[in-house]
């Protein structure tokens, strides 16, 4: 008879899994929500919706973290990606007003590296407790054979609530609107196969100084993606958002007409913010034309917010108190035939 075969002969250490489990434990019982009942570890999470809502509508949002794992990986640099995977997810929602209630991640590799794991997860849950959301559960997948060794996936879950009277689309955007800004903390997590194709053609120094707040330009590049659920939380009780856009993949012209009425245009005045130094080193280095570099990269402004013209003095000062730095980018104009609903110039 052969050898008796066990999983982890197969590849899977189930006691390197249950280690992860208690090693995140004390990170995701600090993003604990009052609405959560049991603890991490169950089958399924249980999550009851506050009495504080008369009609809730429950929003939510999935993504990933995309090809910034690359430079993850090699740059073995893992503690704040988990941060990036939460924000995607959180900011999506945040945008048509939702407050996040819980979130659930997912972890797959080909052979778990307890340490590793520890440092993503443990960054998933300081994004979660830095946006008020309950990290609940989750699942890693260890699969030997389908990932190289030293690489792992990431995707993400997030689920919040908004009362249904109170769910921003965008609809009540007119002419003379004006648009805001806020500032991002970088690239965040998208467009990095190009961030990757010009560092593969220019072999920068990435230890070099200098770039936004005196990082390294490998500090730029890996900064996570900013939060901003508790600063605009906080301005939605204080005046009317109209509209926002989370500007994530297909940059700043993509994803502004997302929220849009077809009749209106944002026209951005190119001059009301500088670009960030990041932004001007992947143009210069890459070779990249402005239109380019406003079609993939979110160029510093990670979220727009549209609010009436009256309430815009306001609601800039506001966010501005709340930590954000904000951006009188432009305002909202009437639609001539089938321009591209985000024009930058």
């Amino acid at each position: 008879m052969s050898d008796s075969l066990s999983y982890r002969d197969a590849g899977v250490d189930i006691d390197a899994g249950d280690q992860l489990v208690e090693n995140i434990k004390p990170f995701a019982k600090r993003t604990m929500r009052p609405e959560v009942l049991g603890d991490l570890g169950g089958f399924g999470a249980l999550v009851e919706i506050s009495k504080k809502y008369q009609n809730p509508v429950l929003v939510s949002g999935t993504d990933g973290v995309g090809t910034k794992l690359k430079l993850a990986f090699d740059w073995d640099k893992h503690d704040t990606v988990g941060i990036d995977l939460v924000a995607m997810s959180v900011n999506d929602i945040l945008v048509q007003g939702a407050e996040p209630l819980f979130f659930l991640d997912y972890f797959a590799c080909g052979k778990l590296d307890v340490a590793r794991a520890t440092d993503v997860i443990k960054g998933i849950a300081q994004g979660c407790e830095e946006s008020g959301c309950a990290l609940i559960g989750g699942e890693t997948a260890e699969m030997p054979g389908m990932y190289p060794e030293g690489e792992y996936d990431l995707a993400g879950f997030a689920v919040g609530v908004v009362e249904k009277d109170q769910v921003i689309n965008g609809r009540s955007i007119v002419a003379g609107d004006v648009v805001l800004g806020l500032a991002s903390n970088g690239a965040h997590s998208n467009g990095y196969s190009l961030v990757r194709k010009i560092i593969e053609r220019d072999n920068p120094d990435l230890d070099a100084a200098g770039f936004d707040g005196d990082k390294t330009l490998r500090q730029a590049i890996m900064a996570p993606t900013r939060l901003y659920v508790k600063p605009v939380l906080a301005a939605l009780k204080e005046f009317t958002i109209k509209g926002m856009a989370h500007i994530t993949g297909g940059g700043i012209t993509e994803n502004v007409p997302r929220v849009l009425p077809e009749n209106t245009v944002a026209q951005i005045d190119a001059a009301s913010w500088e670009l960030p130094k990041l932004f001007q080193w992947l143009q210069q280095a890459g070779n990249v034309q402005a239109q380019e570099m406003y079609r993939t990269f979110n160029c510093g402004i990670g979220m727009v917010v549209v609010v009436a013209a009256e309430d815009a003095d306001r609601a800039q000062a506001f966010l501005s108190e709340q930590g954000e730095t904000v951006y009188r980018l432009g305002a909202i104009r009437e639609r001539q035939g089938d321009e591209h609903q985000t024009q930058v110039a």
